[in-house]
């Protein structure tokens, strides 16, 4: 179970709010947004990857303490690691195209044959 990050009591993985000290511990009210905040004085944009490659537009860059898009460059992504994973990902999303082209082609090729 996650603890508060004021009070330090335990709280729900689904609360919005702390029950305790009412901090709140989603974004904008709603249960799937986590909210990131720093541990003690340091900002989170020193270690986060928006910041880094600077395609963050968070308004309070390059000082906030509180950022729901906060990725740590420090750990790793498995987004986009994997050449071979995209590329069925590809084949899947496309898979109803791939599959009209080929029926195109030999509909062509058989037609082109029978001449």
């Amino acid at each position: 179970m996650p603890t508060c990050p004021r009070c330090h009591q335990i709280v729900n993985t689904q609360a919005l709010a702390c029950p305790y000290c009412r901090t709140a511990l989603k974004a904008h009210g709603h249960p799937g947004i986590p909210l990131y905040r720093s541990a003690g004085e340091e900002f989170l944009c020193a270690t986060c990857t928006y910041h880094e490659d600077d395609t963050c537009n968070y308004p309070q860059r390059p000082h906030a303490r509180e950022c729901t898009l906060y990725q740590n460059q420090f750990q790793p992504s498995m987004v986009g690691k994997s050449r071979g994973h995209s590329s069925n990902n590809w084949l899947r999303r496309n898979s109803a195209w791939l599959v009209l082209a080929a029926i195109v082609v030999i509909s062509l090729a058989l037609a082109l044959r029978s001449k």
